[in-house]
């Protein structure tokens, strides 16, 4: 058997039954003859505890349809205090009750992700109406330091990624996951970019799309959501660079990431 290398992004609320879900013990399977990266999100759990630390979350959404968190100082002190420490150690601590060796990283630690500081968004308000805002701390992911993953899975170890990136200041910033794991995939050369969500997949017209082209994918991106658009988009560019495969599906069912595999659920999208 051939060992692939997957990227699997995961939403931080997926993981909330631990080392039970049905994610954990898919994942053990799978790590028996491949090796798999994780990056995971948590933007929930961030708002809930900045919110009870008495800071309120801002968002704002962008001239195409992404919304982000507006991250100033205060928030990326809490977002890396969350992500990097609370989630990533609790998806660690799960992985490892299942028996997989886990080793829980951020972008920051041996300079994995090192990224551009966003100087000024545009942001849209209610009425569709733009405005600049300061950037703060959100940055573009503009190079990956793929040694010490590559070091990690060549030994055995799953590493579990919180996308917080280096600013050439080095100052932490928020990056998107969804984007983050599409970069890293092309970094790794990995075989498969797998997006899980709390949907089907890519739905059109109330049905989940089971394989699609990019270049399909971009006729209909007008058509797409927000929360998807945003994976739809780290898909292609995962496929930009030289991923094979990317699979955006239902990270909540019995064997969410070995059905996508086979291709029984999910959207799959590929260059041809």
């Amino acid at each position: 058997m051939i060992v692939m290398l997957f990227v699997i992004k995961i939403g931080g609320s997926i993981l909330k039954e631990g080392a039970s879900s049905d994610l954990v013990v898919d994942l053990k399977e799978v790590v028996k003859d491949h090796s798999v990266v994780l990056v995971h999100g948590g933007g929930v759990e961030v708002t809930d505890i900045a919110s009870k630390l008495g800071k309120e979350q801002k968002f704002i959404m962008s001239p195409e349809g992404f919304r982000s968190r507006y991250t100033d100082k205060e928030t990326i002190d809490i977002y890396t205090m969350v992500m990097a420490g609370k989630l990533n150690k609790q998806i660690v601590l799960a992985l490892q009750a299942q028996g997989i060796n886990a080793v829980g990283l951020s972008g920051l630690d041996s300079a994995i992700l090192k990224a551009e500081r966003k100087t000024k968004l545009v942001a849209v308000d209610e009425r569709g109406r733009k405005k600049v805002v300061d950037g703060g701390y959100t940055g573009k992911i503009t190079q990956v330091n793929t040694e010490l993953p590559h070091l990690l899975l060549e030994n055995g170890y799953m590493p579990i990624i919180t996308p917080i990136a280096l600013s050439q200041n080095y100052d932490p910033l928020n990056v998107d996951g969804d984007r983050t794991a599409a970069i890293l995939a092309g970094a790794l050369k990995a075989d498969k970019l797998i997006l899980l969500t709390d949907v089907d997949g890519l739905l059109l017209n109330g049905e989940c799309v089971s394989k699609i082209t990019a270049a399909e994918v971009k006729e209909i991106l007008h058509k797409i959501g927000g929360g998807m658009s945003t994976k739809v988009h780290a898909g292609l560019e995962a496929l930009n660079q030289g991923v094979p495969e990317v699979l955006i599906t239902l990270g909540t069912v019995k064997q969410p990431i070995t059905f996508a595999l086979s291709h029984k659920v999910g959207t799959v999208i590929t260059n041809e």
